[in-house]
Order: C-alpha cells, then sequence, then structure tokens
C-alpha cells in the first residue's frame, strides 16, 4: 500500500466484502497519514487520526517505526497535536511491544528533560520485550552512574512488568459452544484452502467453521444473550485441534470468542477458552497458551465397566459411553481459577488443574506465553548487572528428578539442552524446562504469520543459538497463482533478511525449491541429539527429537533460541515377527496404531506422549514414515532409536543432500549449511569411533506404556478409513479406523489416487515405476481407470530418480509432466484417467490449492483424512479419503477399485518395498 488513495480505494473494497479497513504496516503510507495529521485543514485529517491511533500494526513494521518517531516528537514538544498529548503519546508507545518503540523510549529516558524521562521510565518499566541492543544502552547508562537506568534495572530485576498486571479473575463465567461432535480438526477453524489470508486476521475470521455462516450466526447470537460471558468452544465425544497446529485456528476462535489485547491494535484478540471431551490436541494446546487462553479436558463421557472391571462394548465391539455431566450449546459452566475447577452452579463438574498450572496460569496473567519468556529473559539480564540472584517471582521451574531411575531417549536430549536448570540434576518426564533449539522451520502457508508475530515482538534477528533456519515453499508448490505470487516473494524477503535459509533467493539467485519442509528438515537434523521446532505438525523428524508448533512458537525459537515446556512421558514401541515379502512399510505404521488400541482397549496410549519407537535398521528417509504418522497418532512427538551402522549411513545421506543445497548456492551469509555438514562429519566420527555411540534410552527408563508390535500378524496391506458414514458422528474422520484390504472386497470404486506428501521417500517412487512395469509385462499395457497424481517429495529425489533412469519410466507412462519454466497458474479442478507428475511439495495433501473433485473417493498416500482436506462432498456424496501404501494407491488408480489380495501380490511380485526388520541388538545402554 503505497498512498492514501491506494489504502482508501481498498477500504471500499473490503467493505464489500464485510470487513474494516486492513491494519498499516508500510511507512509510506502512515508517513502520508501523519502528513495529514499535521495540516489541520485536510480534509482526510480525521480519518487519519484514527488510522494513526488505532490501525496501525505495533512491532518491528516500518509503520511502527514511522509512528513512534513521530510520537516522541509529540513528547518533546516538536509537533503539536490536538488529539495527542504527550501523555496519550505515552500510552500509545506502551502499547507498541518493542524495536522502535523501545528505542524512543530510551532515548527519552537517558534523555536530559527530567519531567520527560520520569514519564518515559514508567512506560519502560512496564515493558518486555527488549533485545540485546536495548539492554546493552541501557546497562552502559548504568556502568555511567544512570540513576534513571538504574531504577528500570532494579525494576526488571523484581519483575515488576509482570507482578504489577491485574489478577486473574477468580471465577470466569463461560456459555458452552458445542463445534462438532467428535475429534475437530483446525481445518474446521482454519480451512487449509484458505491459507492465503492467514495474515490478514479480519479477512481469515471468515472461514471459521469452514465458512458455515448458520454456525458463525449461533456463536454471535450467544455472545449477545450472554454479553457477560466467555464462549467456550468444545469438541464433545473428541479431541480439540487435531491435526495441524495452525495459530490462525487459535487466533480465529480469539477473534470470534476471545478478548481484545490492545484498544489500539485490531483484530488480535486474546485468552480464548476451548475444550474437549479428550483434550486438546498437544500441539494445538502450546498454541492456545501463547495467547494466554486455556484449554480443558472435560472427560464428559466415559468407558463403562462391567462388575469385573472390564470395558463394556457395543456390537461392534466399541467401548460404551456415558455421560457424566452436560456441556449441551448455551449451558453456563464457571471456570473457578483458585479452587482450580468446573462449575455448574455450585456442583463441581470436574478438576481442571492441568488447564491452571502455575506456568499456564502465568501465561494467562501476561496475555500469553510470549511476555512469560521474554519477561524471564529481562529478568535475568537485570539480575546479572547488578550482581543479585535472580529474585524467585514466576513459577518455580517444576524438576522432577527420580533417584535410581533411567532415563527415556527424550529425557536424555533435554537434559542435555536443557537451560536455566539445577546445576547437575538429572531430570525426568514432568519436568518443566527451557531447552535450546538447533533446528527451526517455517512453512509458507504460515510463515507471513510468522513473520508478524516476530515483527510484533521486535525480533529482527535469528538467534546465534540456531545452528539452521529454513523456510519452505512447498504448501504453495502446486500453483503458482496471483495469491502465492503477492505473498511468497514477500515471505521469502523477510526470512532471508532475517537470516533464515529459503526455499526461493529473493532475488532468484537460485532455482525455487519446492521441497515438502519435512523431508528438508529431517535432512538438516544431522545429530540424533538435537531438538528441532517447525511450523507443521509434522514436524517430527528421524534423528532428535522434533515437536510441530504454531506459528507463535516458530517465532519464538527464532528470536530467542529457545523453547520451553514440560519433559514429556514416552510410549516404548518396539517390533517381533517377521515381515512378509509382500507388505510395505506402511502398513506397519498403521498396523502400529490397530495394536496398539487393541492392547489397550481403545484407549490411545499414544496421545500426548513421545512415541520412543525402536527402529533399529531403517535410515531416517525411511523410518520418518512412521515418525510423521505419529502426528495422526496424537503423540507429541517421537523418537527413533537406531543401530550405530543405520545412524551413521542416516547422517552421509543427509550430509550429502546439504552439500546439494549449498552447492546450488542456498547457504546463507553466515554459512549455516556448511556448519551442518560440519557437524555431521563430526557427528559421523563419534559415533565410528565409539566417543559418542547412537542415541539410546537407559535399559531401566520408565515408560507410560510399551508397545509391541507383531509383524507376523500383518498379513494384508493396512488402511487408514474415514469412516464418513458411520452413524456415530464421532467415529467418522479418525486416524484410528485401521482395515485390512479384504475388508473392501475388491469391489470399493475409487476415483482418483494419489502418491505424494511427506510420508514417501525415494523408495516409494522406484516402487511405483516399477510396479509400472510390472503390469505392462503382465497385461501388455498399462492403462489407468482413475487418475493417478504424483507428487514427489523434493527435487533431490527427482534429480536421483532421472540419474538412475526411473523417472524416464514414470515420464513414459504420464499424461503431465511438471515444468518449472512455466508452473500452473490455476488449481486443476477436472482430472482425466491418466497419471500426473506434479511439482515437488504438499500438492493434495495440503488441500489449499489442488483438490480432488468433490464426493470423490481418494487413495492416498498422504497423512490426513479429514472432511475437506483433500476432498470436498459432493451435494449427493460424501468426498473420502483412505490412506494406504504406495503399491495400494498406485493399483487402486490403475484399477478405479480397490484390488484384490491376488492382485495386489501380483503387481508388487519381485518388487522389494521395505528391508524392515527388528534389531537384533541391544538398542538401550
Amino acid at each position: 500500500m503505497n498512498t492514501y488513495k491506494d489504502y482508501i480505494r481498498e477500504i471500499e473494497e473490503r467493505k464489500s466484502q464485510g470487513l474494516h479497513p486492513k491494519p498499516i504496516d508500510g511507512a509510506e503510507l502512515l508517513s502520508e497519514i501523519i502528513s495529514q495529521i499535521k495540516d489541520k485543514n485536510n480534509e482526510h485529517r480525521e480519518d487519519s487520526l484514527s488510522f494513526f491511533i488505532y490501525n496501525t500494526l505495533p512491532g518491528t513494521t516500518s509503520a511502527a517505526s514511522v509512528k513512534a518517531k513521530f510520537l516522541k516528537e509529540i513528547i518533546l514538544g516538536e509537533s503539536v497535536v490536538e488529539e495527542i498529548t504527550p501523555a496519550f503519546a505515552f500510552e500509545q508507545l506502551s502499547h507498541m511491544k518493542g524495536g522502535p518503540s523501545v528505542e524512543v523510549l530510551l532515548d527519552l529516558t537517558l534523555g536530559n528533560d527530567e519531567a520527560v524521562f520520569q514519564e518515559a521510565a514508567k512506560v519502560l518499566k512496564t515493558q518486555v520485550f527488549l533485545y540485546e541492543a536495548d539492554t546493552e544502552r541501557l546497562k552502559l547508562a548504568y556502568d555511567a552512574g544512570s540513576v534513571v537506568a538504574k531504577d528500570i534495572i532494579e525494576s526488571y530485576a523484581q519483575a515488576e512488568f509482570f507482578t504489577k498486571l491485574p489478577e486473574i479473575d477468580e471465577e470466569i463465567e463461560v456459555v458452552t459452544y458445542i463445534a462438532g461432535v467428535g475429534d475437530i480438526s483446525t481445518d474446521l477453524l482454519s480451512p487449509g484452502a484458505d491459507a492465503h489470508s492467514r495474515s490478514d486476521r479480519e479477512l481469515h475470521g471468515q472461514c471459521m467453521f469452514e465458512h458455515n455462516k448458520d454456525m458463525q450466526n449461533e456463536l454471535l447470537a450467544l455472545k449477545e444473550q450472554h454479553p457477560d460471558k466467555r464462549v467456550m468452544l468444545i469438541a464433545e465425544k473428541g479431541t480439540m485441534g487435531v491435526g495441524s497446529s495452525r495459530m490462525s485456528g487459535v487466533n480465529n476462535v480469539a477473534l470470534w470468542t476471545g478478548i481484545s489485547s490492545s484498544p489500539y491494535v485490531p483484530f488480535i484478540n486474546i485468552a480464548p477458552v476451548i475444550a474437549g471431551t479428550n483434550g486438546i490436541a498437544p500441539i494445538f494446546l502450546t498454541t492456545v497458551g501463547v495467547t494466554g487462553g486455556i484449554g480443558i479436558d472435560l472427560k464428559n463421557w466415559v468407558k463403562q465397566k462391567d462388575a469385573d472391571g472390564n470395558t463394556v462394548v457395543d456390537e461392534n465391539g466399541e467401548p460404551v459411553l456415558k455421560q457424566t455431566y452436560s456441556v449441551d450449546t448455551g449451558t453456563v459452566l464457571t471456570i473457578n481459577t483458585k479452587t482450580k475447577k468446573l462449575y455448574n452452579g455450585d456442583k463441581e463438574l470436574k478438576d481442571i488443574s492441568t488447564a491452571l498450572t502455575p506456568q499456564k496460569m502465568e501465561f494467562i496473567k501476561a496475555g500469553g506465553s510470549y511476555a512469560v519468556v521474554f519477561g524471564k529473559k529481562l529478568q535475568t539480564f537485570a539480575a546479572k548487572t547488578l550482581g543479585i540472584d535472580v529474585p524467585q517471582v514466576y513459577a518455580e521451574s517444576k524438576e522432577i528428578s527420580i533417584e535410581g531411575q533411567g532415563l527415556t531417549a527424550v529425557e536424555k536430549i533435554f537434559n542435555k539442552n536443557a537451560v536455566g536448570t539445577t546445576p547437575g540434576k538429572t531430570l525426568h518426564a514432568g519436568s518443566n524446562v527451557r531447552v535450546e533449539v538447533n533446528i527451526v522451520g517455517s512453512q509458507d502457508t504460515t510463515g507471513l504469520m510468522t513473520s508478524q508475530e516476530l515483527e510484533m515482538m521486535a525480533a529482527t534477528v535469528i538467534s546465534p543459538i540456531v545452528d539452521a533456519g529454513y523456510q519452505s515453499g512447498c504448501h504453495t508448490a502446486s500453483v503458482w497463482d496471483d495469491k502465492s505470487k503477492a505473498n511468497i516473494p514477500r515471505l521469502m524477503k523477510f526470512m532471508n533478511d532475517f537470516g533464515l535459509v529459503t526455499a526461493r533467493h529473493p532475488e532468484g539467485k537460485y532455482h525455487a525449491m519446492t521441497d515438502v519442509i519435512h523431508k528438508v528438515l529431517n535432512d538438516i537434523a544431522v545429530d540424533d541429539w538435537d531438538v528441532i521446532i517447525g511450523g507443521d505438525s509434522h514436524t517430527r523428524m528421524a534423528k532428535g527429537v522434533a515437536f510441530g508448533a504454531d506459528s507463535g512458537t516458530v517465532a519464538l525459537a527464532l528470536a530467542t533460541g529457545e523453547a520451553t515446556m514440560p519433559i514429556p512421558q514416552s510410549v516404548k514401541v518396539t517390533f517381533k515377527g517377521n515381515m512378509k515379502s509382500y507388505m510395505d512399510f506402511r502398513d506397519v505404521v498403521h498396523a502400529t496404531q490397530e495394536q496398539m488400541l487393541n492392547q489397550f482397549e481403545g484407549e490411545n496410549v499414544f496421545q500426548g506422549k513421545i512415541i520412543e519407537v525402536h527402529i533399529g535398521t531403517l535410515t531416517s528417509d525411511q523410518a520418518f514414515t512412521f515418525t510423521d504418522w505419529t502426528a495422526e497418532m496424537k503423540a507429541k512427538a517421537s523418537i527413533c532409536i537406531s543401530e550405530d551402522d543405520t545412524l551413521i549411513e542416516s547422517l552421509e545421506i543427509s550430509r550429502d543432500r546439504i552439500q546439494i543445497m549449498i552447492d546450488k548456492g542456498m547457504d546463507n551469509p553466515k554459512l549455516d549449511l556448511k556448519g551442518l555438514v560440519d557437524k555431521a562429519n563430526n557427528r559421523i566420527t563419534e559415533i565410528k569411533t565409539g566417543t559418542k555411540p547412537a542415541l539410546k534410552p537407559d535399559a531401566d527408563a520408565k515408560y507410560y506404556a510399551e508397545v509391541v508390535i507383531d509383524l507376523d500378524k500383518i498379513v494384508e496391506p493396512m488402511i487408514a478409513d474415514p469412516d464418513v458414514n458411520n452413524e456415530d458422528v464421532s467415529k467418522r474422520y479418525t486416524h484410528d479406523n485401521i482395515q485390512p484390504l479384504s475388508f473392501y472386497g475388491g469391489t470399493k470404486k475409487v476415483d482418483l489416487g494419489f502418491v505424494g506428501s511427506c510420508m514417501i521417500h525415494k523408495g516409494d517412487m522406484k516402487i511405483l515405476a516399477q510396479m509400472l512395469k510390472n503390469i505392462e509385462a503382465q497385461q501388455g499395457e498399462v492403462n489407468f481407470n482413475a487418475p493417478l497424481v504424483v507428487a514427489p517429495p523434493t527435487y533431490n529425489i527427482v534429480d536421483e530418480l532421472k540419474a538412475e533412469g526411473d523417472w524416464d519410466v514414470l515420464v513414459k507412462y504420464s499424461g503431465f509432466e511438471f515444468d518449472d519454466s512455466a508452473p500452473k497458474g490455476l488449481a486443476r479442478t477436472k482430472y482425466e484417467n491418466m497419471l500426473y507428475l506434479e511439482r515437488p511439495g504438499c500438492n493434495l495433501c495440503m488441500g489449499n490449492q489442488e483438490k480432488a473433485e468433490p464426493g470423490d473417493t481418494v487413495m492416498a498416500t498422504s497423512t490426513r483424512l479429514f472432511q475437506g482436506r483433500v476432498v470436498r462432498d459432493a451435494d449427493d456424496k460424501k468426498g473420502e479419503s483412505l490412506l494406504s501404501s504406495t503399491p495400494v494407491v498406485v493399483l487402486s488408480a490403475i484399477l478405479g477399485r480397490t484390488p484384490t489380495m491376488e492382485e495386489y501380490e501380483a503387481a508388487v511380485d519381485g518388487i522389494i518395498l521395505t528391508k524392515f526388520k527388528p534389531s537384533q541388538k541391544q538398542l538401550v545402554v
């Protein structure tokens, strides 16, 4: 937005969409607005004042810099604006959250006008978003004998910016709104198809409930009926926020039900209240904490037990549930933050202390987790400057140490990377820990939000603690449309300037790389002791421990090099038996979920836990298929325990792929990628010499549960089925309904096949090529009775397939091959019965650009089967996305239906689908 006239034109356009003026982030526009404010006769002066005061984004936006300087002029009397007194100017600065505003406050505080510096100091004491340049100025002034600097630093040491905040209300009244029955995906709250609008919060808010206006109006009516209460959004008989972490989902919930964070910053709301019968998905709960919200595990439906204590099941073998209390829409409940109980009137319903831990209470009080993280950092600086111990203001870090108990893999990683804990103390699960982060990934449909969060917290450069940050372009790879052209270059420039390695260079200095972010992160994680944070729920690497996160947590990790969380409990997964020659490793992944549920009477012991999978013999490329799926298992994260030789092979693959990125010219000025190559070589040497073998848990570690997967029981391909027509709505669209291939009797019609997403690796693409050759040899030709869309996850894989001849095989059978010199400008809406070779990236799995035709039955290798994700419903038929192995998908597309076992075995004859076998070595120490 360059001129005021352009801005007014845009405002008129937004009015037709029912939208308010877009918040201002540009210096040029705000400078023109300030000129109009200074001109008392200007016809636009009144509107300009309103835009300046109420519609300018804070932080490090270029507009914030212009605003802060003008407020400084007003305070110093260099400019006089009747409507903005010096006192009001200070109030404005107090809401600008760091960066230019803190610079101005420091200028005023360390100036010579006593009346001014006293007021400036009062405001500065309330600020927490200070960086090294800011604290260094204060320290220099303190060392020079400045009384005011000493006063401010003493205030920071006591964390008065936190202690003087209003206390949390003892009682928070809420009115319930059931947003859905069963698991609620974040797609319902922030649909993938609307990813392009996430950085425009008001516009994106219109997609809440997948644009369901009836639900939106019900919510508005409920708010109108209960103006003194907060709306609590509920997943009845399910988990809230499964799937992606989606800061945009929490932002939308907060926009519709939360509290304004500042009267001077539009459309940024905080403090949503959400709940689920089975709680909140782990990564989504972290996102709720970012906004100072409350997430409650209701447990209002419980399994029934017979006289012998056994779970009562129905005719389908499903546990029978009984409602312990009602949360029907319109029910008024009370959250008591003192007793930490949920009430209906005077009746106590549930202990909710896990939602109101001391740490979460601090997030609520501070308006979000950022302020607490930065506050602790600022307090530490102040105490160190004063030469005193850090006063105990914040809740003590929870440190759990159990004498004589060994450590799980995640406990070992957290102990190694922890900061600020008691020296020499060994920490176990449940401890609340700050850990240094090695790798941070940002993806392109949340990246603009991450850049906004970085601006809001006044960050300008990536933390030196981080080994490397990576910004992907995979979620917008399929279609280079006008939305992508407008958003992605801007994102890449911001992140490149910030210090990340970016998939696209702002000046086009190397070929745009649209590789799937998880595959890139899996390559650049080059130490099994690393901590990785990524802006996507599938950040689950096969080396180290990786956590999917919202865009805000990603921003915090980029800015500070740290993350804070409890050490999760672990579930140990091991394997026994032998795989059938015709089975794929994807079948092992699905069978793990099925066998776990059977072993624990339908209870998902993976939910919220670390899955420590003793993978042993599979390289990280292939093992990622397992760790990736743990998002669908609702696990917090996963860790692969590998044999030494296997880990060395994985590190060599990663090192060589990073070198390819360097050779393409992708390294940044700090040479972070070269640093990763050196780190990989170092780690390989450590393992080979025995100095530091591959990460293994202790033999006497304690687990929440242990699951043994019997490979002998896997005799058919396993398919995750959304069960779209189940009479019990709560049973639809879960990833727990795993069926064998024979369940479909070779008759279920398949309208489209999709081989792609982060769940496949190079081996899958070779399997596809070999299957096509097999079928041609057996039948004389290959005819597709349904479209088969193939999207390789990375360019490296394409290059390797070309070098080995497999790509030529795929081209031979294809009717479409991607062309980077002329990328698609429009999403495909119709498919022919042929093979499509699409550009590397997420493609159909993301569902934000291309989708299957409405009502289709899709067989896919991807990760998500949620309603509307890959395929929308048609008027007369529900769309459904079944998830399976590459061989099943390929054969289903060729046949136009699910294959029989005989057809399947013939198609994979002679193909080595996986070399996985249980490790025969001790994977503990």
